[in-house]
Parts: C-alpha cells; structure tokens; sequence
C-alpha cells in the first residue's frame, strides 16, 4: 500500500496538523516506510505460535470497590512547584 499526497495531506487534515509542501514529501515517505513494516509483520507466519498474553489467558484480579475520601492531598502536593492551600497553583490562561 502506497499514499499519494492527497492522502497525506488528508491525514494530516484530519489530525489537525500543518504540513508545508516539503514536510508532505517527507511525511509521505516516512509513513509509507511505516506501511511497508506493517505489511512486513503482516507477512509473518504466526501459525502455531502460543500467544504470550491477552485475548483471555489473563485472568485480572478483583479488588473490592469501595468508596474512600482519599485524604492523601499534602502527600499529592508535596512536590508541586506552586500550590495554593490544598490545590495546585497554576498561571492565569484566560483574561
């Protein structure tokens, strides 16, 4: 599978990037060289092979949901650069 510019710059659209006219050739062949390894992996033949992990074989276990306070707030800002009483301190963004 090959992208053409149109496509790229598609991609790129729907990701809300800006790409110029040389980043497009350039992103162009980085994600086509990124298509080949899929395509690559994709060839590999997994017939046979036990999977590691996933789809299953892994049991999660089951903790107990319960509702706590948490009270653990000098413990979360301990290390924060700017705090003011039990909230972190952040700049103003809006005037």
């Amino acid at each position: 599978m090959s992208l053409d510019t149109a496509t790229v710059r598609r991609i790129a659209a729907l990701a809300r990037i800006r790409l110029e006219a040389a980043e497009v050739e350039r992103m162009q062949t980085e994600l086509n060289d990124i298509l080949g390894w899929i395509e690559q992996l994709q060839a590999v033949d997994t017939a046979g092979v036990e999977p590691m992990a996933g789809a299953g074989a892994v049991a999660l276990r089951m903790r107990e949901d319960v509702v706590t306070d948490g009270g653990v707030a000098p413990r979360v800002l301990a290390n924060a650069p700017d705090r003011e009483g039990e909230y972190f301190g952040v700049p103003k963004v809006v005037e």
